[in-house]
């Protein structure tokens, strides 16, 4: 399980880059080529529709980062986890829920978002 919550730590830091040619290096080593992406406000495939994603986001919520909110449950290639979106080390302004398909070569292949708390402007 070491090795899913790694990747799980790792998908996270792809949404905190804010340096578009690392995001993209991230991406490339966390994501398989055409993974697809869910939550309630998009559904993207491939690494230029999560590429444009995050960029959105963060443009959205500059100076906020995404952080894990407890522990990383995870069964075969399938894990599940809560995150945190606010200031370093604050309260979350944004909760949310995913569960991640890992494919055999160790990157993911699908992620299924929910929203648990958002700010009223999202």
């Amino acid at each position: 399980m070491s090795d899913i919550n790694e990747l799980v730590r790792r998908y996270l830091a792809a949404w905190n880059e804010t340096d578009a040619t690392a995001r993209r290096t991230a991406l490339a080593e966390v994501f398989a080529a055409d993974a697809a992406y869910t939550d309630p406000l998009v559904s993207v495939r491939g690494l230029d529709g999560l590429d444009a994603t995050i960029a959105a986001v963060q443009g959205q919520f500059g100076g906020l980062v995404f952080s894990l909110a407890g522990d990383v449950d995870a069964h075969h290639d399938i894990a599940r986890f809560t995150w945190h979106l606010g200031p370093e080390g604050g309260e979350p302004i944004a909760v949310g829920f995913d569960v991640a398909s890992v494919g055999g070569d160790g990157r993911i292949t699908q992620v299924l978002g929910f929203l648990d708390k958002v700010p009223a402007a999202a």
